[in-house]
C-alpha cells in the first residue's frame, strides 16, 4: 500500500488497502504499461504516427521509457511523467505563482520551480488590475506575460500547495462551480487557488492556450484599506463552500490521488450529504470514505464501457 500519512485504526487501514489495491487493479487494467522504469517499452501504434514526448526515446524502431514515471497519452503525443519531482515548465501550461519581489521594472513569483519566474512590467495590462503570463524561456529565467484580465490578481480565496504529477495537464484548469459560487484555478506549477467566483472581464472566458506562451495567476499580497476589505467581503456561505472545495483538493493530496473537477464536486457533494462538518473532511474515515467512493465509481464506469 501507497505511503499515506493518516492515523488509521486497524480496520480503516484494511478497508484503505483494499480500496488502493482495487483502484490500482483497474488501473492496471486500462493501461497495462501506466507504470514504467527505465528501458521499459511503451506500446504505441506506430501507424497512427505517434509523437515521442518527454521521457521517451526511439531504441530500435521501439519507444522506450527514459525515466521512472506514468506513461501519459494526449492526443498523438506519448510521455512519461515523473513522479514526485519539483514541477517542470512546458509552453502553454497554465501556473499560479507568489510574488516574491517587485522591482521597477519587473516583478519575480515564486512558481513552485528551481528558480522563480520574471514578469516584466511592460508585459502587463496596468488599468483594472495587474495581468500577467508566462512567454518562455530567456537568458534571465523563465518569463511571463498577460494577454487578457483572465490572468492577474486572485483574491478572496485559498491558495494551496499539492505535488505538480497530481494536476494532469487539459484544455481546461479555470472552472467555475455555479452551484457553490467559486472558482477552482488548476495550476500545472502544483499551485490551486479556490476562491469566491468573479466574472471576465472581457471576451475570453474560454481557456485557450497559444503554442507561444504559458499564462501565470497570482495571489493578491498587497494591504487594503478598510473601504475595499468592506467591498470584497465573502459572504459566509460563500466561504464555506472556498473551504469544503479547498479541503476536498487536501484530501486528494493526502491519498495520491489525481486533482479534477469531477471528484473535488464529488467529495464537496459527499461531505454535504454526511451532513459532515468540514474540519472533520481532514478525518482519517472521511479519506478512507473517499478512496472507496473514488473505486466505486471507477468500477461503475468501467462496466458502462
Amino acid at each position: 500500500m501507497r505511503e499515506i500519512q493518516l492515523p488509521l485504526s486497524q480496520t480503516q487501514k484494511v478497508r484503505l488497502q483494499k480500496a488502493l489495491e482495487q483502484l490500482e487493479s483497474l488501473s492496471t487494467k486500462v493501461n497495462s504499461d501506466a507504470s514504467v522504469i527505465i528501458a521499459d517499452s511503451i506500446h504505441v501504434n506506430h501507424e497512427d504516427g505517434v509523437l515521442k514526448g518527454h521521457g521517451t526515446a526511439d531504441l530500435n524502431g521501439e519507444v522506450v521509457a527514459t525515466l521512472c514515471g506514468v506513461v501519459e497519452r494526449v492526443n498523438k503525443l506519448v510521455y512519461v511523467r515523473a513522479l514526485r519531482s519539483r514541477y517542470k515548465p512546458e509552453v502553454g501550461d497554465i501556473v499560479i505563482g507568489r510574488v516574491v519581489e517587485v522591482a521597477q521594472k519587473r516583478w519575480r513569483l515564486e512558481i513552485n520551480y528551481n528558480q522563480d519566474a520574471v514578469l516584466l512590467l511592460s508585459s502587463m495590462n496596468m488599468p483594472d488590475g495587474v495581468q500577467a503570463e508566462v512567454r518562455g524561456f530567456q537568458h534571465d529565467g523563465l518569463h511571463l506575460q498577460a494577454r487578457s484580465r483572465k490572468y492577474g490578481k486572485l483574491n478572496r480565496g485559498q491558495l494551496l500547495t499539492v505535488p505538480p504529477y497530481l494536476v494532469k495537464r487539459q484544455k481546461q484548469h479555470f472552472h467555475h462551480l455555479e452551484e457553490f459560487g467559486i472558482d477552482l484555478i488548476l495550476g500545472c506549477n502544483g499551485f490551486i487557488w479556490v476562491g469566491e467566483h468573479v466574472e471576465a472581464k472581457d471576451d475570453m472566458i474560454e481557456d485557450q492556450v497559444s503554442q507561444s506562451d504559458s499564462q501565470v495567476l497570482f495571489p493578491n499580497k498587497n494591504c487594503v484599506s478598510l473601504e475595499e476589505q468592506e467591498k470584497n467581503y465573502t459572504i459566509l456561505e460563500t466561504r464555506k463552500y472556498i473551504s469544503r472545495a479547498a479541503n476536498a483538493v487536501r484530501v486528494l493530496s493526502t491519498l495520491g490521488f489525481n486533482i479534477t473537477l469531477e471528484i473535488i464536486k464529488g467529495i464537496i457533494d459527499l461531505s454535504l450529504s454526511m451532513n459532515l462538518d468540514i474540519h472533520d473532511m481532514l478525518g482519517s474515515e472521511f479519506c478512507v470514505l473517499v478512496a472507496e467512493k473514488e473505486a466505486e465509481r471507477r468500477s461503475s464506469m468501467k462496466k458502462r464501457r
